[in-house]
């Protein structure tokens, strides 16, 4: 054996693995006393509810990145404050195994986004009716956008110009085989849908989601979502 070979079986054995940055340690989703923030590649969405007694508190949400030791959000969307909209909100944390602290806030994690094959920022991109697809152009500032970590979702239709919200849900979701299920654990526009269970087939064609089942009114449905980038 040479000395090529001698260093790279000592780099193999000895050299520590690399270490996982703060950032990928932060995706997935985590839960405080208040309520649910969904972290997963470059977007968040906070949610404040309860489901035991169908009560949503308020929203928001948008971008996030590290600098340093601090958590940087540029707000999309704010039900609690609209006047937070468009800005970027720096914000203090602390990780430490699977407690996260923001601002005194303290979340316990729900998961780090595995399973994974949804998890990620997408944005309503068409529907099928009687056999046509229209497409809507995702680039435009009304946005209707799913953000998913591994195991929960949430759903946000809002303008990410003028700030206007119109409406948000979300809970928990599974996928076994080609069939995707929502459990409904909040709901901003009518909470005699919370603890329904929507169940949808689904696949991803050329990087676009399908699914097609009925809605949370019963009606069918046919929609397309696309990655937001």
């Amino acid at each position: 054996m040479n000395i090529l070979n001698y260093l790279l079986l000592y780099y193999l054995l000895v050299s520590p693995a690399t270490e996982p940055s703060t950032s990928i340690l932060l995706e997935g989703a985590w839960k405080s006393d208040k309520g649910v923030v969904i972290m997963s590649d470059d977007y968040f969405s906070y949610a404040a509810f309860d489901a035991e007694s169908r009560t949503f508190n308020g929203t928001y949400g948008g971008i996030w990145s590290m600098n340093g030791d601090q958590l940087v959000q540029r707000i999309e969307y704010n039900t609690f404050n609209e006047t937070f909209t468009g800005k970027e909100v720096t914000k203090t944390f602390n990780l430490n195994d699977e407690l996260l602290i923001i601002d005194n806030e303290k979340f316990i994690r729900i998961d780090n986004g595995s399973p994974g094959k949804l998890n990620g920022a997408w944005l309503f991109a068409g529907r099928k009716q009687d056999g046509d697809l229209t497409t809507r152009d995702t680039s435009q500032p009304r946005k209707t956008m799913k953000i998913l970590s591994g195991m929960r979702f949430q759903w946000i239709a809002y303008n990410t110009e003028t700030g206007e919200f119109s409406g948000t849900g979300g809970g928990t979701y599974s996928t076994i085989g080609n069939r995707y299920t929502e459990n409904i654990e909040f709901f901003s526009r009518d909470s005699s849908r919370v603890g329904a269970s929507l169940s949808f087939e689904f696949e991803i064609i050329d990087g676009i989601w399908h699914h097609q089942g009925l809605n949370s009114r019963g009606e069918p449905m046919y929609e397309v979502w696309s990655r937001r980038e």
